[in-house]
């Protein structure tokens, strides 16, 4: 804080200045390039401040000139209006001294008549819209953030003071609700522009979230809590949905959007491909389920425009839908780091607002760097121990959910297990005994509900029909057999051969084996925690292990197991082990990684004795298909690609499927299953994936289709393992299911709690659709339902979506991955 005093004709008074320092740039403080780790040594010197006076009409006489240089340049020796500019230019140099104020306003007559010569109503028109995108966190932590939003808005706001007709969109409830809580006195302003109609909150989710990684129900909280938020402080809740800097789009996103009361899509990205250049700037995109939502994106592939004359042609020169769409958005403002328009940006588009030879303006209206863990270190650390406080905070609920369940408090009779998933399971666990030992058993649980379990001292070993077997060869390779598949591993762990026991068939291709660890240099051009660059695959070099590592582990009957050691390289290494139950279709394998390495990319690889040219991935609500081969630029630019828990090569009668318990990058060429384990990147966080990690996948041979033969189901279950609670004393006697569902192609994904539940008596059901199918479902429902009404994903209760309910059942209709969601109300309970 510094007191100036100032002298007024003779008198004198005090101007209070504040100024704000912070040790980093507006990118933050990378070593060496912005996107570096932060510089820890790096310094600032404010060596000089000064006060001046502004001069308004030489910074426009400034603007003017740029503006006509601009246009000479931009449209170039063939056009009439290019050397009307020029000429225009020169005019005002010759009559402006800059000795003599009096003559400014000669020369900016001669502009005056310049830009009001106006264009035809032919003319592309560009819808200019203010907006500061802040890249919740990124270069710099959650905490500058909330300091960038203040200062940006702050001057968002008195721009809209000095110019009435300036609107500025602003996205991403997280952010306004940081101002709320630290600045009141900003965001009462905010929604008094709001109220104006200049001030206008867009995109209806809390963050700009990855479109990629989050699951479905994730998405759709995205837009509940962001929906629900700018409907409580601005009045109304948002119409398009805004994602200019996510790099990529789930295929459900069209009915996600639809289901929260949205209809319009803005993003930018789509301009950053480096293989393909996107066909279209204004569309409709149709999603998996066949919703539409219609899609722009800005032509002149910014989201922080600047004003000039360059951008407005290149907006026009751009849009790939000139015949079709004659308006474009075009998105002003310093952006990422925060900032946001400048006077000058908006003094350079009044000027160009309608000028002839140019396009018309009109001024007008789970974070995505985050969760892929392209920010920088403290930001990385601050969402681990968000998502500490997360699983503390949701095993206390856990512990209260499964006492409630029973209506009993936790005791020490016996276990209750509980099964979160929408189906029966029978599987095996490993049951904690007294003294901090465990014990195997079979167990099985009903759909969506709980099982009680004797304590493990008098459980009686089971004995199935199959137990599995395990056999090591005299030359250190093991088999595994439960009667469903049949798994050989050679010395050093890798996969030699897969059977599916009842066709005898082998998933393995010929002469090839599977598990096997691949590493890759990872140095992309630029972006290091972004890109994968398609070159990498050029340096492929297997990991090999040396023989005799490979050991048994459980020595079968419920569980059978072997176990080795991999050295990755000189410094990071891996130990696995292979794990067999019994009745489980899939082989599992459980991993532990040391990973210190620098620009390394590790992966692991199955090859198929499949053959197709089409592999399945799933995504949020379902799943769809790509290419295995390179037959065009499009196929190769998806050299890797993302999926969520399975992916999956299938020929008629037979498939292979990769499942995963928490990776997301996976790619299948010619009939190599490939999933990508772990990257070295060193910009922005140089500590980035290193040290130890902890991973499941998994390998499901299986006749016929993926959807008959269960490979969803099987992939939930990897990722979500039956739960062993105290049970409460008495312990129940009998299991209890909540929900069942009769067609295994529908699946329960949610049960939670309504937003706006009286006395908490309303429950919210989320389901979809997931074999690709139109399918009529049965619901059945265990808790005492008072009302059954059909609601959107903002839990609207749909005026004629009432259910009649049917011996405890509730008929659903699907179409092809449809989600529905299911309100019930709760019958109170009795006095």
């Amino acid at each position: 804080m510094e007191k100036v005093w100032c002298g007024v004709m003779g008198n004198l008074s005090s101007l209070t200045l504040y100024v704000e320092v912070a040790c980093n740039g507006l990118l933050g403080a990378g070593k060496g390039s912005i996107i570096a780790a932060p510089d820890p040594e790096k310094m600032f010197q404010l060596s000089r401040a000064e006060l001046a006076v502004f001069h308004r009409d030489v910074h426009m006489l400034l603007v003017d000139l740029e503006l006509l240089l601009g246009i000479a340049k931009g449209l170039g020796k063939d056009n009439q209006r290019s050397f009307q500019a020029l000429y225009t230019a020169n005019q005002m140099v010759n009559v402006c001294d800059p000795a003599q104020p009096e003559t400014f306003p000669v020369a900016q007559a001669l502009a005056s008549r310049f830009f009001g010569q106006r264009g035809g109503e032919s003319q592309h028109t560009i819808h200019a819209t203010g907006h500061c995108h802040i890249d919740t966190a990124w270069l710099w932590p959650f905490k500058e953030t909330m300091r960038k939003c203040a200062r940006s808005w702050v001057t968002a706001l008195q721009l809209m003071e000095r110019n009435p007709e300036f609107i500025f969109a602003c996205s991403q409830a997280q952010q306004l609700e940081w101002v709320k809580n630290r600045y009141p006195g900003l965001h009462s302003r905010l929604q008094e522009f709001a109220r104006r109609g200049q001030f206008v909150p867009v995109g209806g989710t809390w963050v700009e979230m990855d479109g990629n990684l989050p699951s479905g129900e994730a998405m759709v909280r995205q837009f509940l809590q962001g929906q629900n938020f700018f409907l409580q402080e601005f009045g109304k809740m948002c119409s398009e949905f805004w994602l200019p800097d996510t790099f990529g789009y789930s295929a459900q996103l069209p009915q996600i959007m639809h289901g929260c009361g949205i209809r319009r899509f803005l993003t930018q990205k789509l301009s950053w491909n480096l293989v393909n250049s996107f066909p279209h700037h204004t569309f409709f995109w149709e999603g998996l389920d066949g919703s539409r939502v219609l899609v722009h994106f800005p032509p002149g592939d910014s989201y922080g425009m600047q004003g000039s004359v360059e951008e407005v042609l290149k907006t026009v020169a751009n849009n790939r839908d000139k015949g079709r769409a004659n308006h474009s958005a075009f998105l002003f403002g310093f952006g990422d780091g925060g900032g946001g328009p400048t006077q000058t940006m908006l003094d350079r588009l009044k000027r160009l607002s309608n000028t002839d030879g140019l396009p018309r303006l009109l001024l007008l209206n789970q974070f995505h760097d985050v969760v892929t863990g392209s920010c920088i270190q403290i930001v990385a650390e601050e969402a681990m121990c968000h998502y500490e406080d997360i699983r503390s905070h949701g095993n206390t609920l856990l512990s209260t959910a499964a006492a409630a369940l029973c209506a009993g408090e936790p005791g020490p009779e016996g276990l209750l297990i509980v099964n979160t998933l929408p189906w029966k399971r029978t599987e095996v666990m490993a049951l904690p005994k007294p003294g901090g030992a465990h014990s195997l058993a079979l167990v099985t649980v009903p759909s969506m509900g709980y099982a009680p379990v004797p304590p493990p001292t008098s459980l009686q070993p089971l004995l199935p029909q199959q137990p599995v077997f395990v056999l090591q060869e005299t030359d250190g390779s093991v088999t595994l057999d439960n009667g469903i598949i049949r798994v050989k591993l050679d010395p050093t762990g890798r996969l030699t051969s897969l059977v599916l026991v009842a066709s005898g068939r082998e998933a393995i291709a010929e002469g090839a084996v599977g598990n096997q660890f691949v590493l890759f240099d990872d140095v992309p051009l630029y972006w290091d925690a972004w890109d994968v660059m398609d070159y990498h695959l050029e340096t492929r070099k297997p990991v090999l292990g040396q023989a005799g590592t490979l050991a048994v582990g459980t020595e079968g009957g419920l569980r059978g197991s072997a176990w080795f050691l991999l050295q990755i390289s000189p410094n990071s290494r891996l130990s696995q082990e292979v794990v067999l139950d019994v009745g489980c279709p899939y082989v599992r394998f459980h991993t532990e990684v040391h990973w210190h390495e620098a620009h390394k990319f590790l992966k692991v690889e199955f090859p198929a004795r499949v053959r197709s040219s089409q592999a399945t991935y799933e995504i949020q609500f379902g799943h769809l298909q790509r290419p295995t081969h390179y037959n065009t630029s499009w196929d190769w630019a998806r050299f890797e690609v993302w999926a969520h828990r399975w992916m999956d090569l299938s020929e008629h009668g037979f498939g292979l499927a990769l499942l995963n318990d928490c990776k997301y990058g996976a790619s299948v060429q010619g009939s190599v299953l490939s999933l990508s384990l772990l990257r070295a990147p060193k910009a922005p966080d140089a500590t980035a994936d290193m040290g130890r990690h902890e991973f499941t996948y998994a390998l499901m041979p299986h006749k016929g289709s993926f959807q008959d033969a269960g490979v969803i189901q099987a992939a939930y279950s990897l990722n979500f393992p039956l739960l062993a609670l105290p049970a409460p004393s008495p312990a129940p006697a009998t299991s209890w299911s909540a929900f069942s569902l009769s067609s295994p192609a529908v699946v329960l994904e949610t049960v939670k709690q309504a937003e706006s539940s009286p006395q908490r008596r309303s429950l919210v059901l989320r389901l979809y659709e997931a074999h690709g199918s139109h399918v009529d479902c049965w619901l059945h429902l265990s808790l005492p339902v008072q009302e059954a009404i059909l609601c959107d994903l903002l839990e609207r209760p749909d005026p004629a979506g009432h259910l009649p309910l049917r011996d405890s059942r509730l008929k659903l209709t699907f179409s092809p991955f449809q989600v529905l969601s299911l309100l019930l109300v709760l019958q109170p309970p009795p006095h």
